[in-house]
């Protein structure tokens, strides 16, 4: 098992959310925190998540009636924006499964 390098880690998201900006529909009740909140960071993630879903969700089913407004090039982006977040939410979770088992399987 490979080890992780935890506080790069920490640093590159650091990085990221700093250049990244979410959409303000994202935060919902959560505000951004300065002080490195990992909690708020993943509720704000997974919120998100659930707000590339519904939005592609919306803009598969205008296409799908054949709405006025509706293009396949908007379309096709929002779905696969939504696929990809989801995947890297799932990586997440994955990594974070692993830890705990790896910290749950150290002697006391």
């Amino acid at each position: 098992m490979s080890q992780i390098d935890v506080n790069g880690l920490l640093s590159q998201m650091r990085q990221m959310s700093a250049t990244t900006r979410m959409p303000e529909s994202a935060f919902h009740a959560v505000a951004p925190t300065q002080s490195g909140d990992f909690g708020a960071l993943l509720k704000q993630s997974i919120a998100a998540v659930g707000n590339n879903q519904s939005e592609a969700g919306k803009l598969a089913a205008s296409f799908e009636r054949g709405d006025a407004g509706a293009d396949l090039g908007r379309t096709m982006i929002a779905v696969q924006k939504a696929d990809l977040s989801l995947r890297g939410l799932v990586e997440v979770r994955n990594k974070l499964v692993d830890a705990y088992k790896d910290i749950m399987n150290m002697p006391v």
